[in-house]
């Protein structure tokens, strides 16, 4: 028998929280074997190419492109040890077993409960870590215990034991409603087992055949969560509810154990747009009652009987419906476009906001003539080798300079009260992408020559323009350079890259009148900033750091003393 595992998007490591789906690799009903790429992601690092550790058929997809997804939310489901026709045989015994009564329906909800893994499933073992997770083996799927609502234990206690007379359309009224709902449960609980989607069709027709019943709501209807915790998982959800004016504790789910769903909430919306809105001081949260009982009722959810949600929706007032709209158009008022701060550029948000919280950053800047620096490159192009970027002479000139001011290659621990001085360097450098600004970094620059650093520079240049750099090539920076002269621009005071405690800034190389040898000239000239953190050093030695590197640009013999 067949088992349906769920794979949840993994932790991606460095500290990332969420992804945003840019591409699905697989499609339901396709087959996939273990470790096979489902899933592109983009993560505020780099795009990811997410393995599954189950090999079967996709079941299942949670999430369209563009949606955004917590780190443990369900990518996708994938049934171990079933082939297609496997499925499509157990759609349509799901299919036959709507017509059956309810004690039958309730009986084929428990079978998952009977059925085991397949003895290959559990024992399979992909051996592929991305960062945090692995698949040693298969873990057992269980079954969340939620205590039982009021509502639905009244609706039990009238129905009795007519279940069975309810659903061959014998009963009528609260009976009828909670019959019906029992069945519900025993169908979707069938469904899953077979990878079918027959949960929502058998929903929709125990509707339609309650509403021919007459059957009402029953007298103990209540709120659908009361004052306990609202079943929601993805933020999303919560998001889209909050954004529409739609309250979640007057929802009744649709998923697994009453889980509301973004279709749940979709559908109130829907519901709600349905009547043009009037003026009346009916809010959203009433709108939003009035058509729970509904929602469930469609998607078979337990405790909510389907006649009751049929009549529910049958009265629903004009006015409270109207008002659902009347909040959506509260949320989006005002002019503008509002853009989603997220992925790269809210990551990089969150950074610089908290450099500026935390860092008290100072800035001084230096004019240099670097026509000497410009002569050494070509000179250097010019004897034959790779070619040596001037990015990678500045690099050299930063490893030079750390090496006489190690201050600033440091960090503070303020947590212990401390300047923590680092052994190596890092050399982070700003590279403006498509996608936004990263930061790529070439991790032991201060063990590198200007060969070496021009070709791991020009490696992570190419990977930052094609997106993909990893997680592990964006972290771990000690310093960073960055180089904004590619903009056309002279200075700027750049913010530090938290933790950090400094950045070069380098603007562009132009011809300027400069006093060369005691004559006014044209040069090639440069301007050079330095911000850095005034908690690890003084003006000092920060001057004398930037001292050192325009002294570097303006005569690149000096490097000699360290090569």
């Amino acid at each position: 028998m067949a088992q349906v595992l769920e794979f949840k998007l993994p932790d991606l490591g460095e500290g990332l929280t969420e992804a945003e789906i840019t591409r699905w690799l697989v499609r339901v009903g396709d087959v996939v074997e273990v470790d096979q790429p489902v899933v592109e992601v983009e993560t505020a690092k780099a795009m990811v190419e997410v393995p599954c550790p189950y090999g079967g058929v996709v079941t299942a997809r949670f999430g369209e492109e563009g949606t955004e997804l917590p780190v443990g939310a369900p990518l996708l489901t994938v049934a171990v040890g079933a082939s297609v026709a496997d499925l499509e045989s157990g759609a349509a015994d799901s299919g036959t077993r709507a017509g059956a009564s309810a004690d039958g329906a309730s009986e084929a909800g428990g079978a998952p409960q009977a059925g085991g893994a397949p003895e290959g499933g559990r024992d399979e073992a992909s051996g592929n870590v991305l960062v945090g997770y692995g698949t040693a083996a298969a873990p057992a799927r269980r079954r969340r215990v939620r205590p039982a609502r009021e509502g639905a234990s009244a609706a039990a206690g009238q129905s009795g034991g007519s279940g069975a007379d309810t659903a061959s359309g014998a009963g009528a009224g609260a009976g009828s409603g909670a019959g019906s709902a029992d069945a519900g449960v025993g169908l979707r609980a069938a469904s899953r087992a077979e990878g079918s989607a027959a949960p929502v069709t058998a929903g929709a027709a125990d509707t339609a055949a309650a509403a021919e019943t007459g059957a009402g709501p029953g007298p103990g209807a209540a709120p659908a969560h009361g004052d306990g915790p609202v079943p929601v998982i993805s933020p999303l959800v919560r998001k889209l509810a909050r954004e529409n004016g739609v309250d979640l504790r007057e929802l009744v789910g649709s998923g697994p154990d009453g889980l509301i769903l973004r279709a749940d909430v979709e559908y109130a919306m829907r519901a709600s747009a349905a009547v043009a809105p009037v003026a009346g001081p009916a809010s959203a949260s009433a709108a939003a009652r009035a058509v729970a009982s509904g929602i469930g009722a469609t998607f078979g959810s337990p405790g909510t009987g389907v006649a009751e949600g049929a009549a529910a929706r049958a009265q629903t007032p004009a006015d409270a419906r109207g008002a659902v709209g009347g909040a959506r158009s509260a949320a989006v008022s005002g002019s503008g476009t509002r853009i989603p701060l997220r992925g790269v550029r809210g990551a990089v948000a969150d950074k610089l906001a908290r450099s500026r919280r935390e860092i008290p950053d100072a800035t001084c800047w230096v004019d240099a003539d670097a026509t000497e620096l410009m002569v050494a490159r070509r000179a250097m192009n010019a004897a034959g080798g790779p070619k040596v970027s001037l990015l990678a002479l500045l690099a050299r000139v930063c490893t030079a300079a750390l090496a006489r001011y190690p201050e600033l290659n440091s960090t503070v621990d303020m947590e212990a009260r401390e300047i923590v001085r680092l052994d190596e360097v890092h050399l982070g450098f700003a590279a403006q992408t498509d996608r936004g600004l990263v930061v790529p970094v070439v991790k032991g620059a201060h063990a590198r020559d200007t060969e070496s650093l021009s070709a791991e520079l020009a490696r992570l240049s190419d990977a930052a323009r094609t997106g993909t750099l990893t997680p592990g090539e964006l972290t771990g920076s000690t310093f960073t350079l960055n180089n904004y002269g590619v903009f056309g621009v002279d200075g700027s005071t750049p913010i530090i890259n938290h933790p950090e405690a400094a950045m070069l800034g380098v603007g562009r190389i132009v011809p300027k009148p400069w006093v060369h040898q005691g004559e006014l000239a044209v040069r090639q000239v440069v301007q050079l900033s330095l911000t850095f953190d005034h908690r690890v050093c003084d003006g000092g030695t920060a001057g004398g750091f930037l001292r050192f590197v325009a002294d570097c640009v303006e005569q690149p013999a000096v490097l000699l003393r360290s090569v």
